[in-house]
């Protein structure tokens, strides 16, 4: 198994016209979040937002270790 530090996840993006679907998995919990957005709007607020969704549900469900 890989190491990974906190707060490494995979990001997948996934072009569907005007839209864009990004994805965000925990690999050490394998918990998955995803949101949908606008291909005007840059990969680092893409991220930002999907990354910020993913940690809100592993806080919510205490699978996130705090620092």
């Amino acid at each position: 198994m890989s190491n990974f530090q906190e707060g490494s996840y995979y990001i997948e993006f996934i072009s569907m016209g005007k839209s864009v679907k990004v994805s965000a998995l925990d690999p050490v919990s394998k918990h998955e979040v995803s949101i949908v957005g606008s291909t005007h709007t840059t990969k680092n607020e893409l991220i930002r937002v999907v990354v910020q969704k993913l940690e809100y549900m592993l806080d919510k469900k205490n699978l996130r270790r705090r620092r």
